[in-house]
């Protein structure tokens, strides 16, 4: 059963920190705006698909969203559960009412209205045939980089007998103890899992299959106070030399780490990957507790070859692999590789009234900031 179109200025899709940030600053200027979210909570990645040991990683000035900042009470580096805290007490202060179970099925820009139509399954009562439609001037895609969850095809992976999951399904080390785990990928997530394992006396191996930095979460925090004063060079190169000091160099070849020769925020802008801020899986790593291995090639029921020509068994596999947008398949008439790969300060804009928020990866930091610019956009526009 169709219903009838709701007219709305502005609609963001995503509940995410991105979405809230968005909604708050509309909030603030009294543009009235719509938040549409597929799952039945805010920031349902945060809620229901982060491990329980995450912190943020930087300091809470560097995560505050925009216009309210972390209660004085919280410790330097929030945890999973004060940040949902936050965003709670977020949404209340400024009076952001997300409507949930909402599935957006496709967003149509229409030249002869100039807006955006929009269809939304409402799947509140497991009533999948009930389809909404919405119309607004200005469409905001606040549903970031971790749309679905991505597992590489691996030869011989559906052979493999032992416990396949994704990252998003991690919550702790301790049920794997006895358990030889391999984590498939060295971004954070994929590294802080592995010392959650290893804090557990979990048999624990990690796949490094590509150059990485590593740095300290005080070295990223220097990295960002100084963007705002010097080139992102000289940072990059200030930052790979208190690496060097930190985490030496002999070390991280012996175990199979090597440095990128750009630098760890070059590397973020240009390829959209992070530097690993180190949380104690280093030390783990030149223990002996965590061994790294290559490229994983083939896999035979319990067995997996790695690239070095190493075969060994493992009783589960953990695909800290990351995510694939998932915009591309409801905006429709957008190129695919949206959002638009724009220079600063306009990086988050697109055309006819389209804005994305949460793609640039530069952060909960980055994304206030971008929030606050995409709302004077907004406001200009409307």
């Amino acid at each position: 059963m169709e219903s009838e179109k709701q007219q709305h200025n502005v609609i963001i899709v995503g509940s995410g920190p991105s979405g809230l940030a968005m909604a708050a600053c509309l909030n603030l200027l009294s543009i009235p705006n719509l938040i549409l979210e597929k799952e039945d909570c805010l920031a349902p990645l945060w809620h229901n698909k982060c491990y329980d040991r995450l912190k943020l990683h930087l300091e809470k000035r560097f995560c505050e969203l925009p216009h309210m900042p972390f209660p004085k009470s919280y410790p330097s580096y929030v945890s999973r559960k004060d940040f949902l805290k936050y965003l709670d007490d977020y949404v209340n202060h400024f009076k952001i009412t997300p409507k949930y179970c909402r599935v957006v099925e496709s967003a149509v820009y229409d030249e002869m209205s100039k807006k955006w139509n929009i269809m939304a399954r409402n799947i509140v009562n497991s009533d999948m045939n009930h389809v909404e439609e919405y119309s607004c001037s200005v469409l905001v895609v606040a549903t970031g980089e971790t749309g679905d969850e991505f597992i590489p095809t691996i030869e011989g992976l559906g052979t493999f007998t032992g416990e396949v999951i994704h990252s998003t399904q991690f919550k702790s080390g301790k049920r794997y103890t006895d358990k030889n785990v391999l984590v498939v990928g060295s971004g954070n997530s994929g590294m802080e899992i592995a010392l959650d394992l290893a804090n557990h006396g979990v048999k624990t191996s990690i796949v490094i299959r590509s150059d990485i930095h590593i740095l300290s979460s005080k070295m990223a925090e220097v990295g960002l106070y100084l963007l705002k004063y010097i080139p992102l060079y000289w940072v990059d190169s200030l930052l790979v030399i208190m690496s060097k000091l930190r985490y030496g160099t002999k070390d991280l070849i012996k175990h199979g780490i090597n440095r990128p020769k750009e630098g760890p925020f070059l590397m973020k802008d240009k390829y959209r990957k992070y530097p690993v801020i180190d949380v104690g899986t280093f030390n783990k790593i030149i223990s002996g507790q965590i061994q790294v291995f290559p490229a994983v090639v083939d896999i035979t029921e319990n067995k997996v070859l790695f690239e070095n020509g190493l075969l060994y068994p493992f009783d589960v596999i953990v695909f800290a692999t990351g995510f694939k947008k998932s915009s591309t398949k409801w905006i429709k008439g957008v190129d695919e590789n949206d959002p638009p790969k724009q220079n600063l300060p306009k990086h988050w804009k697109g055309k006819n009234g389209l804005y994305y928020i949460g793609f640039s990866r530069k952060g909960l930091f980055g994304n206030a900031m971008d929030a606050i610019s995409i709302t004077e956009d907004i406001k200009a526009h409307i």
